[in-house]
């Protein structure tokens, strides 16, 4: 993750790690390229390294002339999203990542949680299954990506009951994810709490650029409702699958997700960006000259980046 950036002593991408290893303190680079696992998966690491690997990469587009209509993230994508639409200066962005990646940790460590994909099956579905085991708050709903692909988040006791339950009664599959926590989840409560009070000082701005936000599968520009709604956004859903509609209406036909992986662009395919529309990615200093020498050559009707990282 973000090795050619590191390797070509990349200054603006090695301020911005600079930025979150000061906050963190720990040297981000040895973490990000030594490891162990085990402490990269730490949200209070591995938070600022792909805000800063994610927005090192969007820099270089931006410098080769790539310019969104409009901008979200997937989870903690929405930080580093803030920091491309404008909301944010990019270096705020690593440190806002870096803070909430802290909390999440430190909410972590009092409570067994973590978060479950359950595929095959609609979040109608999920949702009523969840009300039938007698789930209450020890699992919910934490992000709604596609069709027949949900992620809840809870106890893990009582997720693993769950997942006999859904394959007993409703065929689908479940998976638990290689998660910190669980994200998304009421055990995130004072977690939201403290974030709410740190980021209220902090400036935020009118967004530059159109910015879709998780909560509500829809642009926001109000700074207060966006800063209002990343805090929320701890604790609440990501409805990603409707944030791909909201695309759809406003006519967007090009995709680019930034980050390591492909998993946004897979969901994106899975939510009808199919026919006629292009899915790009960028998880390397190549996949940006590929993107910026398409994007010349065809200038996209409109398109929307797309910045990973998880949770």
């Amino acid at each position: 993750m973000g090795r050619d950036l590191f390797a070509a002593g990349d200054r603006f991408f090695l301020s911005l790690v600079e930025a979150g290893s000061e906050y963190v303190d720990a040297d981000l680079r040895r973490v990000c390229l030594k490891g162990p696992d085990t402490t990269l998966r730490l949200a209070r690491f591995v938070q600022p390294l792909l805000a800063s690997v994610c927005l090192g990469y969007f820099a270089r587009l931006r410098e080769a002339g790539v310019k969104p209509d409009f901008v979200l993230g997937h989870s903690l994508g929405e930080i580093t999203s803030l920091g491309a639409a404008g909301v944010v200066p990019l270096e705020d962005a690593v440190r806002i990542a870096a803070k909430r990646g802290a909390l999440m940790d430190e909410a972590a460590e009092q409570c067994r949680g973590g978060m479950m994909a359950v595929m095959m099956v609609s979040r109608e579905d999920v949702q009523r299954a969840l009300e039938q085991f007698g789930a209450g708050d020890d699992i919910v709903l934490a992000n709604d990506n596609a069709a027949h692909q949900v992620v809840v988040s809870g106890e893990i006791a009582a997720m693993d009951g769950f997942a006999e339950y859904i394959r007993e009664k409703h065929q689908g599959k479940c998976r638990h994810l290689p998660i910190a926590g669980p994200w998304h989840s009421h055990c995130l409560d004072q977690a939201r709490e403290k974030f709410r009070e740190w980021v209220r000082p902090r400036r935020f701005s009118a967004p530059a650029t159109a910015l879709v936000m998780n909560a509500t599968a829809r642009c926001e520009d109000n700074p207060a409702v966006i800063k209002d709604r990343c805090t929320a956004q701890l604790t609440s859903p990501v409805y990603w699958r409707q944030s791909m509609a909201t695309l759809a209406e406003e006519g967007v036909d090009t995709l680019i997700e930034i980050g390591p992986g492909r998993v946004l662009a897979g969901l994106a395919r899975v939510n009808g960006f199919k026919r006629g529309n292009r899915v790009l990615t960028v998880g390397n200093l190549k996949g940006v000259e590929t993107v910026s020498r398409l994007c010349a050559v065809q200038a996209p009707l409109s398109s929307a980046q797309l910045e990973g990282g998880g949770k």
